[in-house]
Parts: structure tokens; sequence; C-alpha cells
């Protein structure tokens, strides 16, 4: 979690911060995870419908939750495999794992649990 802190004496005042989020290693998402990257990977009508959602969301936990699934799909809209991946789910082919087993791999490679 990011820390604020003020500091300073009389009407010398300094702020510092720490971000919220460590960035992720790697390449940057394909979609970057705020609203303008999310507008400019849907088209037309879905970019309306997102902007709507935007706009009548409280701050907080229900805008975060507006991001986060209209940045799913946009990565789903944005991704080469697009067709392939509609596909197996509508045929039931999707590969699948249970949570068990990905909480086994996530243990395996060192992750921490949540809540551990």
């Amino acid at each position: 979690m990011g820390k604020t802190g003020w500091h300073g004496h009389g009407s010398e005042t300094a702020v510092t911060a720490q971000p919220l989020h460590t960035p992720i290693p790697g390449p940057p998402p394909r979609v970057p995870r705020t609203i303008d990257g999310i507008a400019d990977a849907l088209a037309g009508a879905r970019r309306m419908e997102f902007y709507r959602a935007v706009g009548q969301a409280q701050a907080g936990p229900d805008l975060q939750h507006v991001i986060a699934t209209w940045w799913g799909q946009a990565m789903l809209d944005t991704d080469p495999d697009r067709d392939q991946i509609i596909t197996a789910v509508q045929t039931g082919t999707l590969p699948t794992t249970t949570m068990a087993e990905v909480l086994r791999r996530r243990r395996a490679n060192g992750a921490a649990m949540p809540g551990e």
C-alpha cells in the first residue's frame, strides 16, 4: 500500500509519495488499464457504452469494477487470437483449470497467497 507523508517546518512543506501498486516487470499490457487506454481500444457504440458506465459509476470500488470489467473486454477485443478464443468458448473447448490448481502453481512458484 502506498504511503504519503508531509514534511516541513513553518511555511516550507514537502510532500512525498510512494506508488500504490508495484509495476509488473515485462512489456506493458496491450491495453493500458486507464480510462483513456480502455476507450481507445473499444470501437463505436462499445466505447460510448464504456464512457456511460464510467460516467455513472461512483468513485471508489464501483468505478474500479467498471474499469476492471471493461479492461477485460478491451483486452479481448484487441487480442490477435480473439476469434479462436470466442470459438473455443462457444464450443466448450477452451482449456480451463480449477482454482485449486492455480493456487498450487502459485505456491510452487513461490508466490505469496492472499491472506498468507
